[in-house]
């Protein structure tokens, strides 16, 4: 899979969902992980980090939206429901890419919105639980950048195998003792 992504949220009320987060990400696949506005207490979020995510991930901690960065060409994805947001399953991931969580009781500061180069809502009835729209945001990203057998007409396994990678012929830094220079 090309490209990398982080994870993170502004303002948390519940460290255990925060947490749960964490150690959904590390599961994922993420490169980073980062609270805004917001101190991670490890020993209330580990009840539910059994993977010791924020120990293991880079994990970034800014005080506030001003102090908050990101590496270069990384767009910042918000998760939030707002009228004029993408819906997740019609949404391309960038390539590199921070998702930002709003806290549990609340939602993404004006401030937070602004910064974000997107914003997604996932198609539901109403709010669901923050570990959970995060790790559905993964999954998504997941199966949509992923590499993976094409999904089949009828319900099922896949029927057709995951096509090899075509990157043209091999290249080599040195030639092999049997090849002649180039």
């Amino acid at each position: 899979m090309r490209g990398y992504f982080g994870i993170g949220i502004e303002g948390v009320h519940k460290p255990m969902n925060l947490g749960a987060l964490l150690r959904s990400a590390h599961a994922f696949g993420a490169a980073f992980a980062f609270t805004v506005a917001e101190s991670y207490v490890r020993d209330e979020g580990n009840l539910a980090d059994t993977s010791d995510a924020a120990g293991t991930l880079p994990f970034y901690e800014y005080p506030d939206v001003a102090g908050f960065w990101l590496p270069q060409g990384c767009q910042l994805v918000g998760v939030e429901i707002v009228d004029d947001a993408i819906e997740l399953p019609s949404f391309r991931h960038p390539v590199n890419a921070a998702y930002v969580l709003g806290p549990e009781r609340g939602g993404l500061s004006a401030a937070m919105l602004e910064r974000c180069a997107h914003v997604v809502k996932i198609p539901t009835r109403f709010s669901i639980n923050l570990s959970l729209a995060g790790s559905l945001v993964m999954y998504d990203r997941l199966i949509s950048v992923g590499r993976f057998a094409p999904r089949p007409v009828r319900a099922g396994g896949p029927t057709e195998s995951l096509p090899a990678p075509a990157y043209g012929q091999a290249r080599y830094l040195r030639p092999k003792a049997d090849q002649p220079r180039k």
